[in-house]
């Protein structure tokens, strides 16, 4: 049911339509309508809309968007201004594994001379410049790396600035040589172009041969772009178009496809309810974000857990307050403190408490701010956005025009003058970090069908997600993992079931052959027909190898998917491995008889032969647990069966202070300042494999320093040794087994962080300390003969040095302390964690 009368969307459509013919754009509609309808047509996923089009009633009823502009109340002048004239901008997502299609499809239609990509400079930045020369100079990593940090991260910043801005970075450049010269030379290379590109998504539509407007220029890859760029296109009023590729459209696709082969039933994403309880408790408040749109992070997170959304609304207002501006200003902990009342919501005039309210009082989208010039100061929405675009500029001579415009509009209303000018300084305040509510609100449902998906078909969402992130194997491990916190199980690579991609099986998902090392879509599609012809399932390696088609499936293959443990069922892997070249011998000759016409006797009789002598296995004995794991990871870029350290599951949760590696890909590296050494506070332990490990030769002194990366069962993060401590750790580097790393975080805002070593250790020598005595609370209420006989089995199974107390309390009365003899034990947290199950959660505290 609308909650917005009739009349207000004919009028709405008769005010856009008017201003889209009087700025002469109803042919721009058309050409996105055009190529929107061809992607819809051909089974193509096209986002709910992207940016300030989002806006426009008309977009919506030309299914360009797919959001309501009045019933989530976004103006359509933040879109098209007609006291602004300019181009209209409307970008379009499109899945991201067929975006191409669409880009062909326009090219055909306008002609190949008349469509262009559009070129970019990637020019030097001030850190890009610093890391540069500090690379060309032989510095080590570590010393331009504290550098580069010296910089403020912020947009637009020079090296000049820097130094004016940075103490540090001054005091480094005044007292350090090196230091100096560095600098002296990236301010010479700031800003110069340091190579071409092709822009993501922008595509050029000409109404002639493009030669005749603009230059044209071939990529590396021999692809025809524009030699100008964006901006100059811009200028010259060519028609620009942005054709973006969203995974996030592939993985909705191929899921809504995985529940209609697995389930039989065709899910409508655009008809789902918006008010899902379920989805929000489950996903939402409890932070199970991994794999839905733009709610990732560790510190979004956060936020979700604090704030516990309960709308799309909310979701639209967390999407546009989680960024650096309104996290740096503290935006989100004030709006968290009032929607649970901590804080008082109050409005500086009535009349904005309508724009406000769905904010609870704070101006958090541009679209805010237009209303309230709108509504307090009678600016029309075309001079509202005008005044919008003045207050993200902070031009000084433009925002006292504006200030004199807003106080005269405001004193017309009646409205006192200080308060007109405190309004207008809290809007100035919050335009900076003002975002636009048509791109959030659009983003904010896809999110919200993302995480609707993974409630309810969480088999058939996490398929799709892992399919996506095939080529991308620390991310597979991250949504493994994630899998089985979810309880799913992740099942190996199998060719008796398994297709290309990622696919439900029951209750479980099953890999797809396309994540294996050496295995490509003529071999799977060899492997499909083979299982097809065999009767839907091979009874061995003899029989796989002669149905399979082996010009596409040669030994290399056929040992990556015995690696893989792809062909688990028709055998131990060690045996298998040790047959494939008498099966593969046996199979040729097999296929060469066939194709020359000739049969054995059994298969005058038989479509499948008997079992034929020598058809079993070679008794050679299997792979040891390490040499299995290891070739997992060779041909799939990670373990499936199993993991080097769940062996070591219990010991690292009983060593204090270990946090795995997606912890440590969260945590921001400490800053440091020039010179300083590394403070012990700032140190964390992590435990895993090293893996890839590269030794190297400083050409600035000749040492030596090594690159390796640390990888456990939530992800992998890059090491660096450097020279300093590589001679001391030379030898544990190259530890092929479970260890503990300590080290320090290191790293820019914008990259992962890798982790400085300061020690390693094997894990198999680490030494637990448990504590020397455990206090353990007792109601006397629940002090029963069961409990004490329970207790004392637990203290039984676990002998150590630990003394047993038991602390016996009557609330509020006494207490008595007790202290069994000859009653000790191994304290460890899986002991403690048992016991609590009996006495209550917290009642058990370690004692020395």
């Amino acid at each position: 049911m609308l909650r917005t009368p009739v009349h207000e969307y004919e009028a709405r459509l008769e005010r856009e339509i008017a201003i889209i013919k009087q700025m002469k754009y109803a042919g721009y509609f058309l050409i996105v309508w055009d190529f929107i309808k061809y992607a819809r047509d051909h089974g193509i996923p096209v986002g709910p809309g992207r940016g300030s089009a989002a806006g426009s009633l008309v977009a919506y009823v030309m299914e360009i968007t797919n959001v309501d502009p009045l019933q989530n109340v976004l103006l359509f002048e933040r879109f098209l201004n007609p006291e602004r004239v300019s181009m209209p901008d409307i970008d379009v997502d499109f899945c991201m594994n067929r975006r191409g299609e669409v880009i062909d499809y326009v090219t055909r239609k306008y002609g190949r001379e008349q469509v262009a990509q559009i070129i970019t400079f990637n020019t030097m930045a001030a850190k890009a410049s610093i890391k540069d020369c500090g690379r060309a100079m032989d510095m080590p990593y570590g010393d331009v790396d504290r550098i580069a940090k010296l910089v403020p991260a912020t947009i637009g910043m020079t090296l000049e600035k820097a130094l004016e801005e940075s103490p540090d970075l001054r005091k480094a450049y005044d007292t350090d040589k090196q230091v100096r010269e560095l600098l002296d030379t990236a301010m010479k290379l700031e800003g110069l172009v340091r190579g071409v590109g092709m822009h993501a998504a922008g595509v050029v539509i000409a109404p002639r041969p493009l030669t005749e407007l603009v230059p044209v220029a071939k990529t590396k890859n021999d692809e025809i772009v524009t030699a100008y760029d964006m901006k100059a296109v811009e200028k010259m009023g060519l028609l620009k178009m942005d054709f973006l590729g969203l995974t996030t459209l592939t993985v909705i696709d191929d899921c809504l496809k995985l529940i209609e082969q697995n389930r039989g039933e065709k899910l409508d994403i655009e008809t789902i309810a918006l008010n899902d309880e379920e989805t929000y408790k489950k996903v939402f408040h409890s932070a199970l974000t991994s794999g839905v749109f733009q709610f990732e992070s560790g510190g979004m997170r956060d936020v979700l857990r604090r704030y516990k959304p309960e709308s799309v609304e909310d979701l639209t207002a967390l999407n546009a307050l989680y960024r650096p501006g309104p996290i740096q200003g503290g935006m989100i902990d004030d709006f968290i403190e009032r929607k649970w009342g901590r804080r008082k919501v109050e409005y500086m005039l009535p009349q904005i408490e309508g724009i406000l309210k769905e904010t609870l009082g704070v101006i958090v989208y541009q679209e805010q701010v237009m209303q309230i010039a709108n509504v307090v100061a009678s600016y029309s929405l075309g001079e509202a956005d005008l005044l919008r675009r003045a207050m993200g500029k902070k031009n000084a001579e433009e925002m006292a025009k504006q200030r004199e415009r807003f106080m005269s509009g405001a004193a017309a209303q009646g409205i006192k003058k200080e308060t007109a000018g405190e309004l207008f300084d809290q809007m100035e305040k919050f335009a900076g970090y003002g975002f636009n509510k048509s791109h959030s609100a659009a983003y904010a449902l896809l999110a919200y069908q993302t995480a609707y998906l993974k409630t309810h078909y969480p088999v058939e969402f996490m398929a799709a997600l892992l399919t996506s992130e095939t080529s991308k194997p620390e991310n597979v491990v991250k949504y493994i993992q994630e899998c089985r916190e979810m309880g799913i199980a992740v099942e190996p690579p199998d060719v008796q079931v398994s297709g290309a991609q990622f696919t439900p099986h029951g209750d479980a998902i099953r890999f797809g052959l396309a994540a294996v090392k050496n295995v490509g879509g003529n071999a799977i599609e060899s492997i499909k027909k083979g299982r097809d012809e065999a009767g839907g399932r091979f009874t061995s390696l003899w029989q796989f190898c002669e149905k399979v088609d082996l010009r596409v499936m040669n030994k290399r293959v056929i040992e990556s998917l015995i690696k893989a443990g792809a062909l688990d069922s028709m055998g131990k892997r060690g045996p298998l491995m040790n047959a494939v070249d008498k099966a593969m011998e046996r199979a040729q000759k097999a296929q060469r008889d066939a194709e020359q016409g000739q049969t054995g006797l059994f298969g005058l009789f038989n479509d499948e032969p008997a079992k034929r002598a020598g058809d079993d296995l070679p008794r050679v004995a299997d792979w040891e647990e390490s040499e299995r794991l290891a070739n997992e990871k060779e041909v799939l870029g990670f373990f499936v069966s199993g993991h080097p350290l769940d062996k070591y599951a219990e010991k690292i949760r009983n060593l204090p202070g270990v946090i795995s590696v997606a912890e440590a890909l969260e945590r921001k590296p400490p800053e440091r300042r020039w010179g300083q050494q590394s403070d012990p506070a700032d140190e964390i332990q992590v435990a895993g494999m090293i893996h890839g490990l590269r030794v190297q030769k400083s050409k600035r002194d000749q040492k030596l320093y090594a690159q390796a990366a640390l990888e456990d069962a939530s992800g992998k993060i890059d090491l660096i040794c450097f020279s300093r401590d590589y001679e001391r750790l030379s030898n544990q580097l190259k530890i092929e087994a479970p260890v503990l790393i300590r080290g320090v975080l290191m790293g820019e805002e914008d990259s992962a962080p890798k982790i400085s070593i300061i020690s390693i250790q094997a894990l198999e020598d680490v030494q637990v300390k448990l504590p020397s005595g455990v206090r353990i609370r007792i109601d006397l209420d629940r002090a029963t003969e069961e409990l004490f006989t329970a207790l004392k089995s637990a203290a039984d199974v676990a002998p150590g040095p630990g003394k047993v107390m038991l602390h016996l309390e009557k609330k509020g009365e006494y207490a008595v302390i007790l202290e069994p003899e000859q009653l000790s034990v191994a304290a460890d947290r899986g002991w403690i964690e048992r016991v609590e199950e009996l006495t209550g959660r917290g009642s058990v505290q370690a004692v020395g």
